[in-house]
């Protein structure tokens, strides 16, 4: 039995001091924040939390714990309906990505399932195949973002056939579904909302719309839907580039963490790193941190993207490598090696300021961890 006074080591930690931690607890506080945003009562919107991507890069299983209220849980793809399953949700699943298939109809094993219907072949395999169970279906307008769905002269059209389908005894309900292409913008939504409505106007069935973004954001449009689908401001970032996730009263719930491993003094005119990308101006203390391009920290992130080192915020310098980056220490003349690092999501550094230091997105950051960087579940929310 190791020693009570043995060094604490979470569970799954390598000796490589570089983690993630995942606060299903913020989560969960999260999920009642954005609930908190919809009208109450008879007739309120009902809630997706979507969980694609593995929740996001946090880990489905481990912050499932922290879901329970939510009236259903969106994936992409059948596969990921059925590993909900395995490890116990048994309440409404939605399917972004409907059928890839023929094939994918024999996934349509469980109750409670729903469908994003893109095109009109998706009908045709539903209407050929042996169901063990009868899915809803949402019919997907293609709307302004033009990604998958039908066109509004193709709408009406796959709603009569589905409607076949659903007297048949083939599917259980349908509903009607738009995603938005401007959300996080002031005026993004209003007139893409308006021909939503016009095309499914005198249709019966549920509307399901508004991501993080538009829900946040456009409240009004919000609250006239049965389904509304967050996603990223679940996990604590937020959707918007003029208001931070404290402002919105969001919690992140991952952050990444290190140390400094190495200390050089660079002389003035030095460069740092390859192909010399920063060149020390003067005489520079330079901490090498250990998180690197191969553990999903953007190689492209430039010179000067935040970083906190012993409490102090930096900066990066120069081009990060596959296995580590290089920080400035000038403001924490105090750091040594062992000095812990947060790259994002703790601290004070959101992993969307991050993220737009890099010119991209916090989604993919906090997606595109690798498998190398083991995670620590913190809090009581989080499942073992």
């Amino acid at each position: 039995m190791p020693s009570v006074n043995a060094p604490y080591r979470p569970e799954g930690l390598t000796a490589r001091p570089l983690h993630a931690r995942v606060d299903a607890g913020a989560v969960r506080h999260n999920l009642a924040r954005l609930r908190a945003s919809l009208p109450a009562g008879p007739g309120a919107p009902r809630l997706w939390a979507t969980v694609k991507a593995d929740a996001y890069g946090h880990g489905v299983a481990r912050i499932l714990p922290a879901l329970r209220a939510a009236d259903g849980l969106a994936v992409l793809h059948l596969g990921e309906a059925r590993a909900l399953r395995a490890i116990g949700w048994k309440g409404p699943i939605l399917a972004f990505g409907g059928l890839y298939s023929p094939a994918d109809t024999l996934l349509l094993d469980s109750p409670d399932l729903h469908l994003v219907i893109t095109h009109a072949a998706q009908l045709d395999w539903l209407a050929q195949a042996p169901l063990a169970q009868r899915p809803a279906i949402w019919l997907r307008y293609a709307g302004d973002i033009h990604h998958t769905g039908f066109s509004a002269d193709d709408y009406r059209c796959a709603f009569i056939a589905a409607s076949a389908l659903a007297r048949r005894g083939f599917i259980s309900e349908i509903g009607h579904l738009n995603h938005y292409a401007r959300a996080d913008e002031p005026d993004g939504i209003e007139a893409a909302d308006a021909a939503f409505r016009y095309v499914i106007a005198g249709l019966p069935g549920p509307v399901s719309t508004s991501n993080s973004a538009a829900l946040l954001g456009h409240g009004a449009q919000a609250a006239c839907t049965q389904w509304v689908r967050p996603g990223l401001a679940l996990y604590g970032a937020s959707p918007f580039a003029d208001r931070s996730a404290a402002q919105l009263d969001l919690r992140p719930a991952m952050s990444l963490h290190s140390q400094i491993v190495g200390i050089q003094c660079v002389h003035a005119g030095a460069g740092v790193g390859y192909s010399g990308a920063f060149l020390a101006p003067a005489a520079t203390r330079v901490g090498i941190v250990t998180c690197g391009y191969a553990d999903g920290y953007p190689r492209h992130a430039p010179t000067g993207t935040p970083v906190i080192v012993d409490g102090v915020r930096t900066r990066l310098l120069g081009r990060v490598s596959m296995d580590m980056m290089a920080v400035d220490l000038g403001p924490v003349p105090h750091a040594c090696i062992g000095a812990p690092v947060t790259l994002w999501g703790a601290s004070g550094l959101a992993v969307e300021e991050v993220a737009a230091s890099a010119g991209t997105i916090a989604a993919e950051l906090l997606t595109g961890l690798s498998a190398r960087v083991p995670v620590q579940a913190a809090g009581r929310d989080c499942a073992p």
